[in-house]
């Protein structure tokens, strides 16, 4: 499996390079996103590593990524405030980490997120269909009535399958977490939200109306077909 890593101090780069190539992973390494994007259209990978400082155009960056790639996104950033993370989150972060961040916490969301990938391949999983939504594992897409297909980050995709799986039934937030980031305890629900919020983006009609995905406070979401 193939990641990339992004970040402008060489030293930085030559040691998150280290990490990911210790949970099993080829890494490639540059020091900007636009040296890579053509790449990335070209090689897709499975995971980038995006290191950013406070003040440059992280989100502009973010932005540029998923026009080239769905991949698993985690960013490295200086410490913000929650709407900055949330914008981030909105933009199509999957993961933030703070400085100064653990190496071995860091390896562990790597590890995560490439379990969760290879976890339940897509050739498994049979699309889901209604009047007016379809979802398709082979593609990772979602198509509305009289519209193109959007392709969906690996995060999004997970979070509208079980949601469509699951139809009519509110499910928890903890359980969501489980099922869509692969981990136990505690669910993050400020997670949660920007996933949700960027989702509903996607596939509502109306972003001023909740169609499909309704939240339930304090006990989760539901999805209506």
């Amino acid at each position: 499996m193939q990641a990339i890593v992004i970040a402008e101090n060489g030293e930085e780069r030559e040691f998150l390079s280290y990490i990911l190539r210790h949970t099993g992973l080829a890494v490639a390494r540059t020091a900007t996103v636009q040296l890579v994007l053509s790449s990335l259209l070209k090689q897709p990978v499975d995971l980038v590593l995006l290191s950013a400082k406070s003040g440059s155009a992280v989100a502009e960056d973010v932005a540029a990524i998923r026009t080239m790639s769905q991949a698993p996104l985690i960013l490295l950033y200086d410490p913000m405030t929650e709407d900055t993370k949330c914008d981030l989150l909105d933009a199509g972060v999957d993961l933030i980490l703070e400085r100064p961040y653990s190496s071995r916490i860091l390896s562990r969301y790597v590890t995560m997120f490439l379990r969760r990938a290879g976890s339940v391949p897509v050739s498994m999983l049979t699309a889901i269909q209604s009047e007016n939504i379809q979802l398709d594992p082979g593609t990772r897409t979602v198509t509305l009535a009289g519209k193109l297909p959007q392709p969906l980050t690996p995060l999004e995709f997970r979070l509208l399958y079980v949601l469509m799986t699951n139809a009519d039934q509110v499910i928890p937030i903890d359980v969501i977490i489980e099922r869509v980031w692969g981990y136990n305890g505690e669910g993050n629900r400020e997670l949660v939200r920007g996933l949700v919020r960027r989702l509903r983006r996607k596939i509502e009609p109306d972003a001023s109306q909740t169609t499909y995905i309704h939240n339930h406070p304090g006990v989760g979401y539901r999805f209506s077909i």
